[in-house]
């Protein structure tokens, strides 16, 4: 049996932001129970976005038809390809992307945006590469990737997002179906972190905090845990952080917890590599204890992130230079 928990969707926290300042959500949400109830049949494509031709859950996405794609997002996932037609990197991704969509069986819908015609959309999602996909699921981005990747990574994408989601958006069983592809009939979540993640969504980061301790008490490998705790301190520290401290760091560099409380204000605002950087340049300035507080400081925010991001990465190399 396999354990599962759902997205994470504070490591997205900037396009969940820049898609509220987009769509509304509200409506959206306010749908939200007339949308489920037709989520037995497969999903329209929304009006003014035009179709492929092969399949209703591939749609070609222009400003105008936008917010109504996102609205299928309450019954399967909508994976947004924000591309470009002079894009190589676009059209490669656009085609694998395709593929798999015309399997799915309208398990999740492929929105495909050309960012040439559809700048807004581009700047809604705060987009600075091209190709860039973003999954949505229930009006909130939830993941995210920039640039192509291989089409065994891309498929273990989809799959984990499947996964993660089946339980939560009604058309993901009927899709599959439809499909013909082999659907669980049983995903058993481990309660410890179900009730870690409860305490997390309710606010209550010292509660999440303790049931993601116990957990690694008893597992010290469990990279779910790891994860959660990591995020529910830094929650906790975030919650807060008055955003004022950058600028009061910036007027006073030798005090150790101003630039720690920028930090945080930082990554919380999504400037990440600027928060790498303030925690990089204050290890070179700092000595004994104060260093290593600062070093772990960074090190902790490193664990917010995935281990193969390359914000991280750069400041890891970044960290060992100061360190050495």
């Amino acid at each position: 049996m396999e354990h599962v928990t759902r997205p994470d969707p504070r490591k997205t926290a900037a396009l969940s932001a820049a898609l509220s300042g987009a769509v509304d959500l509200g409506a959206l949400k306010a749908r939200a129970d007339a949308a489920r109830q037709s989520a037995a049949g497969p999903p329209a494509a929304a009006s003014g976005g035009g179709e492929n031709g092969s399949a209703p859950w591939i749609v070609d996405v222009t400003e105008a038809s936008f917010q109504a794609v996102v609205e299928q997002s309450m019954q399967v996932p909508v994976v947004v390809l924000l591309g470009a037609s002079y894009s190589p990197e676009s059209q490669q991704l656009a085609a694998s992307l395709t593929r798999f969509a015309s399997a799915s069986g309208g398990s999740w819908i492929l929105a495909r945006v050309d960012l040439e015609q559809a700048p807004r959309i581009g700047q809604a999602f705060g987009v600075q590469s091209v190709p860039t996909t973003v999954a949505v699921a229930a009006g909130q981005p939830i993941d995210a990737f920039a640039g192509p990747i291989e089409d065994a990574e891309l498929s273990q994408w989809i799959a984990r997002l499947l996964d993660a989601l089946r339980d939560r958006l009604p058309g993901i069983r009927a899709g599959e179906a439809r499909a013909g592809a082999p659907v669980e009939e049983e995903i058993v979540e481990d309660p410890r972190i179900v009730a870690a993640e409860e305490a997390f969504e309710r606010g209550d980061y010292a509660a999440a905090q303790g049931y993601y301790s116990q957990i690694l008490a008893a597992e010290p490998g469990n990279e779910l845990a790891k994860e959660g705790l990591a995020q529910a301190r830094f929650a906790e520290r975030a919650e807060g952080v008055d955003p004022t401290v950058i600028s009061k760091a910036d007027e006073a560099p030798d005090d150790i917890d101003a630039q720690l409380a920028a930090a945080d204000a930082q990554v919380a605002l999504q400037q990440v590599e600027e928060a790498f950087r303030r925690l990089v340049d204050t290890v070179r300035r700092v000595y004994g204890d104060d260093r290593d507080r600062v070093r772990q400081h960074l090190v902790g925010l490193f664990e917010l992130f995935p281990a193969d991001d390359a914000r991280v990465a750069a400041a890891r190399r970044n960290l060992a230079s100061a360190l050495y």
